[in-house]
Formats: C-alpha cells, structure tokens, sequence
C-alpha cells in the first residue's frame, strides 16, 4: 500500500516544483494543501504520514502546523521545505519536531539523500508515486512564478539581515498585484495602525526592466535599528539616514540580486535614496503619483522579533516593464501553457 505524502504550501508553484522534484519510483500517494488549516484536516485524515511543509502561509503558518502534529501527538514525519533559511528558522523547526529543512526550490538530488538517510525511499524498488484525484488541477501562471520568486528572494534578504544583526526576521507571504498610482497608498496603509514613515528608494534597470525598490519602515523603528547595527553616539549628525540606507543596502540589495538570479537578469541598483522621515504614506509617496499610471507591485511585510522594527518592502515594475516581465517568467513556469 502507497505511503499518504502531503505537500503543504500556499504557492501553486512551490507545490508543482516539489511533486515534481519527488523520485518517480517512490511508493507514495501524494495530496496538497494550501494553508495549515486545510493540512490538519489532511492529517487528521490519515493523509499525510510524511509531510513536506511550508513555513510562511496564510491562515495557519507553519510552526503553528508543527505545534498541533505535537500537541495531538501525531507520527507524522515532517520535512520543511521553506524560503526562510535563517538559522533560527530551521533550529525552531527542528525543536518542534521536523526531521529535516530543505530551501526552496527543492532539489531533487539533495531531496533523494535525505529521503535514503531516514529511510523513506530504496532506489532499487520499482514503484509509481500516484497523485491523489483531488490534486490541484490548474495551469501556473507568470503571476504565480513571481510571487515564489519574490518569496525566495525575500527569505535569502531576511537571512542576511538575520546573520548580520543576530536577530529573527518574521516574513510575510508576498503580495502581487497590478496597481495605479492612485492605488499605492491605500495598499500599503489599510490595515495599519502607524501614521508616520520613513523611506528610501532604490531605482533598478536593466534586461528590459524597470522601476524601483522602496523600503518603508514605521516611525518606531529608528531607534531600535540604530542599536542593532552598532550607531553608539545617538547625537551624531545624520546617523538617522545612514541607518536607513544601511537597511535599504542590506534588505532591498539582497532581494533585488535574488530575485535577479531567478529570472537570469543582473539589473543595475542605483545608491539608495531617503525619500523622506517622520512623514505620512502620502508625503512619503508623492514621487511616485506622476511616474507611472499603471505598475506591477510585489509587497513583503516584515518584523524583527524581540525589537520595535516593523516595515514594508515594495517592488515597482514600471508598466513597460511588465510585457518583459511577463515573457520571462512563462518561460520559467514549471507546467507549458494549458498543462496541468
């Protein structure tokens, strides 16, 4: 009888490239999940003796998944498979009781070893994984692909920050989506309690795109991030600025180059920019209201836990951009177009 494997993550993408990155000679019935909720019912079920498991979803995240497999004293065996690759992410994950954490996207020689090390998969047998029927049956789209990447990308620049500063980065899943101008503000404040911003912009270009990053942190988080990066004389002229363009360099460079490598294109960063401090969304944002009517965004929220610092970072693709964009990330979608 086929051993019931779970795949749950809140990307299409992800889910496809692991099926995909499975042995295809492995003896297990395969489900999907698409938040932690859906994948307690699953284990509850009795459909998921082995789990490979997302941390960043919607709904129920990851560790809370974890907690409850403990907690009900589940046997399920769990791998995550997670763009969080912060130390601190895979030493929490391995307290609560994952056997192993492998990055995004899956490997499949690596995901072969680990398999063989606990077990699971002999090479010499000579078996078919089946797909159970209620599998996800929908063809990925580009904006599908992005909004991975753009998961990706955000968990290499959160694991800098978290090396560099010694801390823990708390990630949002990306949010993709076709803006106007006029639509800029009311996306990044709804929902938010913080009134007051500061912000720094940093232009890229390059391979047939265009456009600019922001990093937007609320009005709180100034003076914690000046002490985590080491600014001791708080009267020092100026150290507000350098604090925001030392983010800026380390948060919005790192995503900026990740995403890059991805889509194969190496845009030109220009320096950071302050685009303003202790201002409103409004003032912070005005240099954007006459650029471009229409743009590509991809939003990531983020916290540092243990410390007041809580921001935003933003991804503008200019609207010529987007035709480019788009061609290439077809090109990098894990099913051809009208696949399942």
């Amino acid at each position: 009888m086929s051993t019931p494997l779970l795949i749950c993550d809140d990307s299409l993408v992800a889910r496809k490239q692991m099926l995909r990155a499975l042995p295809p000679d492995w003896d297990v019935l395969v489900s999907f999940a698409c938040d932690g909720e859906e994948c307690l019912r699953y284990l509850e079920a009795d459909r998921g003796h082995i789990l490979f498991l997302d941390l960043n979803m919607p709904v129920l995240d990851g560790y809370a998944v974890l907690r409850e497999i403990r907690a009900r004293d589940w046997p399920t065996l769990v791998i995550v498979v997670s763009g969080d690759i912060q130390p601190e992410a895979e030493q929490r994950v391995r307290d609560l009781g994952a056997v192993q954490m492998i990055r995004k996207p899956m490997d499949p020689v690596q995901l072969q070893a680990v398999l063989v090390e606990f077990g699971l998969y002999d090479p010499s047998e000579d078996r078919r994984l089946a797909v159970h029927p209620e599998s996800p049956d929908r063809s990925t789209t580009w904006h599908d692909v992005l909004q991975e990447q753009a998961n990706i990308a955000m968990g290499q620049a959160g694991d800098l920050l978290a090396r560099l500063l010694g801390v823990f980065v708390e990630l949002s899943v990306p949010k993709v989506s076709m803006l106007a101008a006029s639509e800029l503000n009311m996306a990044l404040t709804a929902g938010s309690s913080h009134h007051k911003w500061s912000g720094v912009s940093q232009g890229f270009v390059g391979g047939g795109l265009a456009g600019e990053a922001l990093l937007l942190f609320s009005d709180s988080s100034v003076e914690d991030m000046s002490a985590l990066l080491g600014y001791q004389d708080d009267n020092a002229p100026h150290k507000e600025l350098e604090v925001l363009m030392d983010l800026s360099g380390i948060l919005a460079g790192a995503f900026l180059k990740g995403l890059g490598e991805q889509l194969h294109l190496s845009p030109r960063i220009t320096p950071p920019v302050v685009l303003g401090t202790h201002v409103t969304m409004d003032d912070l944002l005005h240099h954007n209201s006459h650029l471009w009517e229409q743009m590509l965004s991809i939003e990531v929220s983020f916290a540092v836990e243990n410390h007041n610092i809580l921001g935003n970072l933003l991804l503008l693709f200019t609207e010529d951009s987007i035709p480019r964009l788009q061609e290439t990330l077809d090109y990098l979608r894990p099913d051809p177009e009208g696949a399942s």
